[in-house]
């Protein structure tokens, strides 16, 4: 094979063997009776058609399994994304867009669309950090809130009550206020579908609750002619293919007129689709000893949203719970989420008429259980017992995503992500190293009066220096050598963690500099790599450190200051 045609041949392929075809397959078959069901559910959240649900596990899916590199990642509707999408449509209130409509739905297509160019475009520019921004703490609590969200979103559904209006609280007070209005058939087949789904997962987990549910309620539904009784029913579902092509339904000015909300959605899901589809491609790589091209990931992400936007859907990403499944039932290759995609593609073509008796609660449960599972409590303890400030943040990231909203909450994650690391860089641990009998470093806590020996100061401070920290290094510098039990005669800097200074940074290790000289102090840098020193001599720090006064390692530093003491 060429290297050119190589490249173009999805990895995964590249080294399939036919042992795996069978256990693709079945594995592809069992993912499709938990996606199906589950993809429906979601555009409960994201306020669209259910057929819509299903075309998010066609094309996209395919898509990303010819462009991506990951063997397992599921690509489809998600929980978080579908609820962002809905959030940030219905705070914009669009003229004519109301939930369900086709107008929503072209939106939420031009969305996935303008996420995939938003992908492309990190691609090409190399963005893909900026899913780093998301901290899993903060990830975590994000989630949660969602979870939160989600599931006490599918409460009127389960009681078969009107849902209420306003912000989180309002919504909830409003189904509260009106349990007497339950209508108790509907509630039964909430139930019903909760008990069964969970019924299976505790004594028959490989068997997929969900399907057993809702085939088991739709038939119910249908001899009880449970729609007469005053149970709401999905009704008929659109069958055929997905529409290909633009999104119908609105004109060029709408998107224009709307342009910067649409792209501030967007915008939203594409932070959120690299964080965890990255995170997710991640760690199943990991977990079987296989590489993972993070980059030809974004590539598959950006064509499978692309592709939603052009099949009459909306916004894919990465999913974690699908994937544990695929990796569960012991699926290989992308070939299994192919098997999975075919056989949504026969339920869309042939068999859609079998939904039409199917009660909305049992839409409602599903999805209520998968607004519970993104409920971390366990993660969340975990932070809280290793690190009670990242607990804090997490807590108030999921309160901010109930209390404000999904669109806002994702906003403030990334704000406070940063926030966490530049308070990281502006307050790192710094010591001062002494070096013991072997010549190996022992470090103490950088608190003023520590010397490394009488006379010599080796401080190392654990951060990169930019303009946030620069002002707290030297303040440090200068509070050791002040509180010095005898005068300080060598200040060696320990650069092994600094490896490039920005402007601020250099003026303000200029002023130490001159403190230093002016007190006959030498200034020595020790273990400071390639990419520092030519830093240094673009902003004439160079100058500062004579050339003999620049150590490879510690213990070098240490002997030279030695030997100087001895002349003396």
């Amino acid at each position: 094979m060429s290297v050119g045609l190589a490249s173009v041949v999805p990895p995964w392929l590249r080294s399939y063997q036919g042992s795996w075809l069978g256990r693709d397959i079945i594995a592809g078959a069992t993912l499709a009776a938990v996606a199906i069901p589950e993809c429906m559910g979601y555009t409960s959240i994201a306020q669209t058609p259910i057929v819509t649900g299903l075309y998010t596990i066609i094309f996209p899916t395919i898509l990303f399994a010819l462009l991506g590199s990951s063997r397992l990642l599921v690509v489809g509707a998600d929980s978080a994304t579908a609820a962002l999408l809905a959030a940030g449509l219905g705070a914009a209130a669009i003229t004519g867009a109301t939930p369900g409509s086709q107008e929503w739905l072209a939106y939420t297509s031009v969305i996935a669309l303008m996420a995939g160019v938003l992908l492309i475009i990190a691609r090409v520019f190399k963005l893909g950090f900026l899913g780093d921004f998301l901290s899993a703490s903060v990830l975590i609590g994000f989630l949660t809130g969602v979870g939160v969200q989600v599931a006490t979103g599918q409460i009127p559904d389960l009681l078969g009550i009107p849902k209420g209006s306003g912000n989180w609280f309002q919504q909830q007070w409003s189904w509260i206020t009106h349990l007497a209005d339950t209508h108790g058939p509907t509630l039964l087949y909430g139930l019903a579908t909760i008990l069964i789904i969970k019924g299976f997962e505790r004594f028959l987990p490989k068997v997929p609750g969900a399907v057993v549910a809702v085939l088991l309620l739709i038939g119910v539904s249908t001899v009880l002619d449970s729609s007469a009784n005053g149970v709401a029913v999905v009704g008929s579902v659109q069958g055929g293919l997905p529409p290909i092509g633009l999104p119908e339904g609105m004109t060029l000015t709408d998107i224009t007129d709307n342009f910067a909300v649409l792209l501030g959605i967007a915008f939203s899901c594409f932070i959120l689709i690299i964080a965890q589809s990255a995170a997710t491609s991640r760690s199943f790589a990991m977990k079987h000893g296989q590489g993972v091209d993070v980059n030809r990931d974004i590539v598959g992400l950006s064509g499978a949203n692309v592709a939603a936007g052009l099949s009459g859907t909306f916004v894919v990403n990465g999913s974690p719970t699908k994937t544990q499944i695929l990796d569960g039932q012991g699926g290989r290759t992308q070939l299994a989420n192919l098997t999975m995609s075919g056989i949504t593609l026969l339920v869309v073509l042939f068999f859609t008429a079998l939904l039409t008796n199917m009660p909305k609660s049992v839409l409602a449960g599903i999805v209520f259980l998968i607004g519970v599972s993104l409920i971390d409590v366990k993660g969340l303890r975990i932070i809280a017992r290793m690190r009670r400030s990242e607990f804090v943040i997490a807590v108030i990231t999921a309160v901010v995503v109930c209390a404000v909203g999904v669109e806002q909450g994702i906003i403030l994650a990334i704000v406070v992500s940063i926030l966490d690391l530049v308070r990281r860089q502006y307050r790192p641990k710094d010591f001062v190293v002494a070096i013991d009998e072997q010549g190996k470093p022992e470090y103490e806590p950088a608190t003023p009066g520590t010397v490394s020996v009488p006379g010599l100061v080796i401080f190392r401070y654990d951060a990169e220096l930019f303009y946030a920290n620069a002002n707290r290094f030297v303040d440090d510098v200068e509070a050791l050598i002040e509180a010095a039990p005898s005068p300080v005669e060598w200040l060696v800097l320990d650069a092994s963690s600094v490896s490039d200074v920005d402007y601020s940074a250099a003026r303000a290790l200029k002023g130490l500099a001159d403190f230093l000289a002016a007190r006959g102090i030498v200034l020595a840098v020790a273990r400071g790599d390639g990419s520092l020193l030519p830093s240094m001599e673009a902003y004439g720090l160079a100058e500062k450190v004579a050339p003999e006064r620049r150590f490879a390692n510690l213990d070098e530093a240490y002997q030279a200051f030695l030997a100087r003491a001895d002349q003396h």
